[in-house]
């Protein structure tokens, strides 16, 4: 059977797949009100405020324990305060007598909505002594490669990609934590040298970075334009020089394209197989304009805003989003197809072979100014954003049906992750949903 692509229709006598004119079949011009989802419940860990408001990450690692190696979940959190901190997920922790225990208490469903009934706790979480470190300015971005969780024998593809974002007197960094060797709770994690390291420093603004499945590259994005790192040497080389900044970046699955979602609301594919330039070094002419988004919020752009092209941009396609692009997804499954948001609320589905419109929309979120994350799930069905109104949304990534709309916080749900595993390790019971970050800290929303 032919693969399924969204937006597409296979006709079998043509032997060809063809663009589907108009919504995904499925999909409805009018959205309903979501169903409350009774079984899903949102916990909300105490101890966790402040650190886990700009970037978040889940990864699986090797402890060192007294009877041997013993597989477990992680978090790292980043903080806009430029904290970063390391927690131990499920039960290993109750085992030292250090470190900080973060228990769970349960914000969604209401007690006075849905009743009273039986809801299990899907466990604390655990601060190890010595995994709290300030970094030198707010953490922009903490990325893991997409072969995740590496296999225990491919120790080399256990590193994790931290950006910060720069300040006032200094430009950005890259930094790598190293995770490779079994992690001892005893010890001072993240700030132990010999498992985080500076590999490159910028003059300029560090938005956001995205990094290759085999650990050796990275792009990412700055104030100035997208740039190529070496992980393993540091030299850095230009892909993409720009006026608007460049607020999101991803590799696509093949890593030959590099998107970028721009300030001023373009989206522009880059061909990363072309030579780039030299890091200090002139770029030609080559000067595309890019639209003026209209925003009124702080991320405005200059009509005069444009960026130019160390090689080649992938079939000369741009994309216009009504305002600054907020966040970049790329699909596994669907490898042409990828998700972005804006800061007027869009949330779209786009396949890069027809990038001037887009074949889902994704309605209802609200948004002015934030730079929001989206989340997919592993299967991706469903996609999840926070909004400015403190509400959690989830859509079918399908048929663009919103599935859940709800508030259980008193701020913005603004980081957004999904455990790439089939269920968190070590807990109590096995259980399966998604990690939400806010200034209020750390939630949990929990699928039975």
């Amino acid at each position: 059977m032919p693969k399924e692509l969204p937006g597409f229709y296979y006709d079998a006598e043509k032997n060809r797949y063809f663009p589907i004119k108009g919504p995904i079949p499925g999909s409805s011009k009018k959205r309903k009100s979501p169903s409350p989802i009774v079984s899903t419940q949102i916990w909300k860990y105490d101890g966790t405020q402040r650190i886990v408001d700009s970037a978040l990450e889940h990864l699986t690692v090797d402890l060192n324990m007294p009877e041997g190696l013993l597989e477990t979940d992680i978090l790292l959190t980043g903080g806009m305060n430029g904290s970063l901190c390391i927690f131990e997920v499920g039960q290993v922790g109750q085992e030292f007598n250090q470190g900080v225990k973060c228990l769970p208490d349960r914000v969604w469903p209401l007690k006075d909505r849905y009743g009273e009934g039986h809801y299990d706790s899907p466990g604390h979480v655990w601060r190890p002594p010595g995994a709290f470190v300030h970094m030198p300015s707010n953490i922009s971005c903490i990325k893991m490669s997409k072969k995740h969780p590496a296999p225990v024998s491919d120790a080399s593809l256990k590193h994790v990609l931290i950006t910060t974002l720069g300040a006032e007197s200094s430009g950005g960094t890259v930094n790598i934590l190293n995770l490779s060797e079994p992690l001892d709770l005893n010890s001072s994690i993240p700030t132990d040298r010999t498992r985080i390291s500076e590999i490159a420093s910028f003059e300029y603004t560090i938005w956001t970075a995205d990094c290759s499945h085999d650990q050796k590259q990275a792009v990412v994005g700055t104030n100035r334009g997208a740039a190529m790192l070496d992980i393993e040497t540091g030299v850095k080389s230009w892909v993409c020089r720009s006026k608007s900044d460049i607020f999101s970046i991803q590799f696509d699955n093949s890593e030959n394209i590099v998107l970028c979602g721009l300030r001023n609301g373009t989206i522009v594919s880059i061909d990363a197989r072309q030579k780039p330039g030299e890091f200090s070094g002139r770029l030609p002419q080559n000067r595309i304009p890019c639209h003026s988004n209209g925003s009124s919020s702080r991320f405005k752009s200059s009509a005069r805003d444009s960026f130019q092209i160390k090689g080649k941009m992938y079939h000369c396609n741009t994309i216009s989003m009504p305002s600054s692009v907020c966040c970049l997804a790329s699909l596994r499954l669907y490898d042409q197809c990828f998700l972005a948001s804006s800061m007027d609320g869009s949330i779209k589905l786009y396949d890069r072979r027809l990038m001037r419109s887009a074949i889902q929309s994704y309605e209802g979120n609200i948004n002015s100014h934030s730079r929001l994350q989206l989340g997919v799930d592993p299967s991706e069905t469903m996609v999840m954003s926070g909004g400015e109104d403190y509400h959690l949304r989830l859509w079918s990534i399908k048929s663009g049906e919103l599935l859940f709309d709800d508030k259980f916080m008193d701020s913005i749900p603004s980081v957004v992750r999904w455990p790439k595993t089939k269920g968190l390790l070590g807990m109590e019971r096995q259980i399966q949903g998604a990690w939400l970050g806010s200034e209020e800290g750390l939630f949990f929303m929990d699928w039975p």
